[in-house]
């Protein structure tokens, strides 16, 4: 593997926590009171392509401006005041760019929610590339757009591309990219199935043993002192 591309929310940060209670509880009843809707069908979509899903498949109660807005009201929160850092980050980023391993953030949510995290945790340098849904002109997760657009953007091929997801949606979008996923576990997500991933782990330690073992050093890239 030459390139690690992370997802943001659940991986990065373990936001997921905090957006599956505001889905679960507040926008989804609020949109489709009629239905019971499982927040899984919607994990890892971008939110815009939520309500465009959601009217489809249900019908929905409230505005496409109100359900942004109330989208919009909850990331300000959850970023800025509820989120934890993934365990030990800053150091395995350290780690891959001194193996010359290319790393990407590539989220659905948007740019500006991106730069929230990166900027609280002081993360703004720390990756090659930050990349989101609102970049490309097409699907977003599951369909493998996001990641097709992230392998070319990195400059590597799929193959040799690891990709970092915690939901079902990101997983498929991954396979269907022709990366290898490495799945996270989370307690907010602890009932998905994620056998389709090539690899299920379940804690930041291993998840950093596996990237490590997978990505390649190429003595020509690494950095010396």
């Amino acid at each position: 593997m030459h390139a690690v591309l992370f997802d943001m929310d659940g991986v990065i940060v373990n936001s997921e926590d905090y957006w599956v209670e505001f889905q679960r509880e507040e926008i989804l009843p609020a949109a489709v009171p009629d239905a019971t809707v499982d927040v899984a069908e919607v994990t890892g979509m971008n939110y815009h392509e939520i309500y465009d899903y959601l009217e489809a498949e249900y019908g929905t109660d409230i505005s496409r401006e109100a359900f942004v807005d109330r989208f919009a009201d909850a990331a300000e929160e959850i970023y800025t005041e509820h989120v934890d850092l993934l365990d030990g980050l800053p150091e395995l980023l350290v780690e891959l760019e001194d193996r010359g391993v290319e790393t990407a953030v590539v989220s659905s949510s948007p740019h500006d929610w991106i730069g929230i995290v990166l900027e609280r945790f002081d993360l703004v340098d720390a990756f090659d590339h930050v990349i989101s849904a609102d970049d490309i002109d097409g699907a977003s997760k599951p369909e493998p757009d996001v990641f097709e657009y992230a392998a070319a953007e990195v400059g590597v091929e799929p193959e040799a591309c690891l990709v970092v997801e915690d939901s079902e949606n990101g997983i498929e979008a991954a396979t269907r990219a022709d990366t290898t996923v490495v799945a996270y576990r989370i307690d907010a997500h602890d009932d998905l199935d994620l056998s389709a991933a090539d690899v299920v782990v379940d804690s930041p330690a291993e998840l950093r043993a596996t990237i490590l073992e997978a990505v390649e050093t190429d003595p020509a890239t690494q950095h010396t002192d």
